[in-house]
């Protein structure tokens, strides 16, 4: 899949540049690296004319229930002889998408040190929690070209990893909730309830921008319909701290926390700081004992306490958590400073 070949794409084009000899006759022909904020605005403009130039069958969405992907229709106006555009069809059950996007109220932020501007067309909130950029999430997609060309897609649901997608996805995805429940059939199959349900329409920048992949050229605006069932919060080293708490910068790129600069980034790291302590014992250790049966409440995590495990045997449930310690009241984590080496595992 398409989708999840971004993150070491350029390694793997860069290790297959150095094994091609120069004087090959069958040499790759490279795409000249385009600026990035000239790329954006000629992205953003042809964004808006498909926005301004199609419709989606809005009536559809209006009516109570679950709807999905299948059920998004996209067209283009219509043309006289001339190739000038005609009026919407239908203006009781469809809508533009330049009026159900907002179209003067883009979605932003920076990536790459660039502005970037993109659209969201929210069908359906969803009933259940916001995932966060670098979380597992289960749900169905399909990816396709402003002509209309489809590049990839589901047709089951899959999980993914946001933190391996292009990085429009981590935007987008958290703007969405999961479902409200789900019911197991007999046939296997799950049935999701209240999902969240939309079409994202974003710049080549935060696609594949000059890296082609498979049928996806280069510099190409992408546009991808999806529903979102669940999600599960990622911990990619097991050190404890949520990945998307290792983001010490908040730009939604977890690739360039590197605290100790040994080139692995933090959320990779056990070690973040490479004092040879590892994470996950730089924290301090806590066990709640709660009797549902007996009417007893969760305890609330207070900040910086992350959930370890958690265990129900008859209504009795065991929650192991970790809590992140500044010793020194300087500001900096532990975890963080490689000249505070205090082990709070050995006494636990």
């Amino acid at each position: 899949m398409k989708l999840k070949t971004y993150v070491l794409s350029t390694l793997c084009f860069l290790a297959l540049l150095s094994s091609c000899n120069k004087d090959d006759d069958n040499s790759i022909d490279l795409i000249p690296e385009r600026d990035r904020t000239e790329q954006q605005v000629s992205d953003f403009d042809s964004l808006q004319k498909y926005l301004k130039t199609h419709y989606y069958n809005r009536a559809t969405f209006l009516e109570t229930g679950d709807h999905s992907i299948s059920e998004i229709i996209i067209k283009e106006l219509p043309k006289d002889e001339s190739g000038n555009y005609l009026d919407m069809p239908d203006p009781d059950n469809n809508q533009m998408l330049s009026v159900a996007v907002d179209i003067d109220n883009p979605k932003t932020t920076t990536y790459q040190e660039v502005e970037y501007q993109f659209y969201i067309l929210e069908l359906n909130e969803g009933g259940g929690v916001n995932p966060n950029f670098s979380d597992n999430v289960r749900m169905n997609y399909n990816g396709f070209f402003p002509n209309g060309t489809s590049f990839d897609g589901t047709v089951t649901p899959i999980e993914l990893d946001l933190m391996t997608l292009i990085p429009g996805w981590r935007e987008v995805i958290p703007e969405f909730k999961t479902s409200e429940g789900f019911v197991e059939n007999s046939d296997g199959t799950v049935t999701y309830n209240n999902y969240g349900l939309g079409v994202m329409f974003l710049p080549s920048g935060l696609g594949y921008y000059g890296d082609p992949k498979g049928s996806v050229p280069a510099y190409s605006n992408l546009i991808f319909k999806f529903e979102l069932y669940q999600s599960e919060i990622n911990d990619h080293d097991g050190d404890g701290i949520p990945s998307y708490m290792e983001d010490l910068n908040g730009n939604k790129n977890l690739y360039d926390d590197d605290t100790d600069g040994d080139g692995i980034p933090n959320f990779l790291d056990p070690d973040d700081d490479g004092d040879r302590i590892l994470t996950i014992n730089e924290m301090t250790r806590q066990t709640y004992t709660v009797d549902t049966n007996n009417g007893e409440e969760e305890p609330i995590l207070s900040e910086g306490e992350f959930l370890r495990s958690r265990t129900n045997n008859g209504g009795v449930l065991t929650i192991k958590t970790l809590k992140v310690v500044d010793s020194d009241n300087n500001g900096v984590l532990d975890h963080l400073q490689e000249d505070v080496k205090i082990d709070y595992s050995i006494d636990n």
